[in-house]
């Protein structure tokens, strides 16, 4: 991570509320644009549809949150990806008196009795932070009925489900918001629509994300549809951008990238961290919320909009006191 990008966050950037509870419609966030290495311009969301060409293809996720996150009396667990084996990854947090921090006690073999009589078991540690565990019963259907969103101590109070869900939504997996998708109405899209913008579909079921930990992703599960697949290749062989709406469908683009950006159907889990070394081969654009400093996110950021480019957005984000986090502001980057 370069020194341009550790930058001092102020608390108070931090979205505490969605914005429907600010007075804003979701499309009405502001949108910090990036536009190659022109500088920084200050839009609202709803600017997006004359922002692009018409023949540009938006990528979106389709990925629905999950009520991730069950309480217990003194700690809190949040269920990140299921495996294939019917195990899952969760992380334990303590509970504090305005949401939780990471708790990394407890031992293998360890069982933890969960609300409704169930008990978790405590398999192995897969990461410092993460834990592979099995539920004695259905995971999904035990969440719909004892889970609610994970909320991390910036966010001061519980907000239904409802909130944590874009309007894409229609395939249960994530354990935290795809936040790039939520700005987007239905309305908004239509009038991407009518401009000539296309919108396709991927799939990436995002895991939890610790906002105490510097760390890079882990894998996480992706489809990258048929469909999606055409539509990428016929927009860059036509001369016409393609714009991820999130850092999670970069990360499945660009693992279903050749090494000259065509992309295929593919399907699986990936581990792809997209570096400046390594820079996007089927993406030229995307929309993403503010990251926080350290973030391996902002690998990928540097690596579509470049470094210069990008410490001027965040110093333009910072001054013009722009809000961070999943209810927070966006940010268009165009590298073209």
């Amino acid at each position: 991570m370069t020194a341009a990008l550790d930058f001092a966050l102020p608390p108070a950037l931090s979205a505490h509320e969605p914005p429907e509870a600010r007075g804003l419609t979701r499309d009405g966030v502001r949108l910090l644009v990036s536009p190659g290495a022109g500088d920084p311009e200050h839009r609202r969301f709803t600017d997006l549809p004359g922002l692009l060409s018409p023949g540009d293809l938006i990528v979106v996720n389709n990925s629905a949150t999950l009520p991730a996150a069950v309480r217990l009396d003194r700690l809190a667990v949040h269920f990140s990806t299921a495996r294939e084996d019917g195990t899952w990854l969760v992380e334990l947090r303590r509970r504090t008196s305005t949401a939780s921090e990471p708790y990394l006690g407890c031992e293998p073999g360890e069982w933890l009795p969960m609300p409704g009589q169930a008990t978790l078991r405590l398999l192995d540690r897969e990461t410092p932070r993460l834990w592979r565990a099995t539920l004695d019963r259905d995971v999904l259907a035990y969440l719909r009925e004892y889970g609610t969103p994970i909320r991390y101590s910036y966010v001061e109070r519980d907000w239904p489900l409802d909130a944590y869900q874009t309007v894409f939504a229609t395939v249960p997996g994530s354990a935290e918001m795809p936040s790039a998708g939520r700005p987007f109405s239905a309305e908004l899209v239509t009038a991407l629509v009518a401009r000539g913008v296309g919108v396709a579909p991927i799939t990436l079921h995002t895991g939890v994300a610790s906002p105490e930990k510097d760390e890079p992703p882990y894998a996480e599960r992706y489809e990258v549809p048929e469909a999606t697949a055409r539509l990428v290749n016929l927009a860059r062989r036509s001369g016409f951008r393609v714009v991820a709406a999130g850092t999670t469908v970069v990360r499945a683009l660009e693992t279903a990238a050749d090494g000259g950006g065509r992309v295929s159907a593919s399907a699986g889990w990936t581990t792809r961290v997209v570096t400046p070394e390594d820079g996007p081969r089927a993406v030229s654009g995307l929309i993403t919320g503010l990251h926080e400093p350290r973030s391996s996110h902002l690998q990928m950021l540097t690596a579509i909009a470049g470094e210069e480019p990008l410490r001027r957005a965040y110093e333009a984000a910072i001054r013009e006191a722009y809000l961070w986090h999943e209810f927070g502001d966006a940010h268009l980057i165009l590298s073209e």
